[in-house]
């Protein structure tokens, strides 16, 4: 041992923590070794089948076209991590409703299966934000994950899908009016378009403009508008702070933090806005302090910020780099610079 190496006196551990912090690991351990487990379940339908009725391996394997061995390993994990149920007496496994809901409902607020493959998206951008941490470089969002963006896209869709009409849209006075009747609305930072879709489809009279600066996503968007034949809806490559035209509506999903420069943005959405218009921002919850977001829910974003969101921003001019969890002060301030 170097003089440079020390080991804690046994003295000084106190066992209690010790055991408590080895038991958080363990659990965070299963989950990161459960990430390929549940895309497997979502990708080959296997909680979509098991959904169906109890079952043994052999007949999910039967019903699903699918190995019995590798089926019995997979579903011994899943009840192991609690994503399904094992019955004793039966020797039967099945989805309660709580865990369909998670698992096996594409529509669910709370379907949370395309969130492990954002975390396998995470995983992959491994070496290039290494690096970064080293130069302070960021890393492009095109030059991340292939699968990143499309991850991300089936990570917010159940939560505009639910929220975004029935609830964000008629907070906000007079905006819902507007749509009906034929409002012209930007959707800034529009990923593969879920949003913008959503928003067009309900309200056929008003006209939608999707804009990101990732022209692969942009592809994706207008493929998916093309499939569900919504008309009212166009999707263009560009940047933010170039925003053409004028808009009685200018939405911001989840978005905001990823660009360069958002304080640019927002002045230039700003002076796009009509006499009358409206601009939301939609972010992820968050605190205005560090200690606010020490939470389960603190400890995800922070982890994709480090990940995605700061690497994104910093490759940028400007690289403002507000990371996930900028908190709704800083967000606000940045509006009210903006002229809002």
């Amino acid at each position: 041992m170097t003089e440079s190496q020390t080991t804690p006196s046994p003295s000084a551990i106190d066992e209690q923590q010790l055991h408590t912090l080895l038991g958080s690991v363990l659990q965070d351990l299963g989950g990161a070794c459960s990430v390929p487990l549940v895309q497997i379940g979502e990708s080959l339908g296997i909680y979509t089948r098991l959904n169906e009725s109890p079952a043994s391996s052999e007949v999910l394997a039967a019903r699903t076209g699918l190995n019995e061995r590798y089926l019995r390993e997979w579903l011994a994990a899943q009840a192991a991590s609690k994503y399904v149920t094992f019955d004793t007496s039966t020797g039967k496994f099945s989805l309660s409703p709580e865990q369909a809901f998670v698992f096996a409902n594409p529509n669910s607020p709370f379907y949370l299966a395309p969130a492990f493959t954002a975390a396998a998206a995470f995983q992959q951008n491994f070496e290039a934000v290494c690096d970064a941490f080293k130069t302070g470089d960021g890393v492009a969002w095109g030059d991340q994950s292939q699968c990143l963006s499309c991850a991300t896209a089936r990570f917010f869709r159940p939560g505009y899908l639910n929220h975004l009409v029935a609830q964000w849209l008629p907070a906000l006075d007079g905006v819902v009016d507007k749509l009906k009747i034929g409002a012209r609305v930007a959707d800034v930072g529009c990923g593969h378009g879920v949003s913008t879709l959503i928003m067009a489809e309900a309200f056929p009279k008003a006209s939608f403009d999707g804009f990101d600066f990732h022209e692969k996503s942009i592809e994706e968007a207008r493929k998916h508008a093309k499939e569900h034949g919504t008309k009212n809806l166009q999707f263009h490559i560009q940047e933010a702070k170039e925003l053409p035209g004028e808009y009685d509506f200018i939405t911001l999903f989840d978005c905001l933090h990823d660009m360069g420069d958002p304080a640019g943005a927002l002045k230039r959405i700003r002076s796009a806005l009509k006499p009358g218009g409206k601009c939301m921002i939609v972010e992820p919850m968050a605190g205005d302090s560090l200690s606010d977001n020490l939470n389960p829910v603190g400890r995800l974003y922070y982890s994709a910020s480090t990940m995605v969101c700061v690497p994104t921003s910093l490759a940028q001019e400007t690289g403002a780099a507000l990371g996930a969890q900028a908190g709704e002060a800083r967000i606000r301030a940045l509006a009210l610079d903006a002229g809002f």
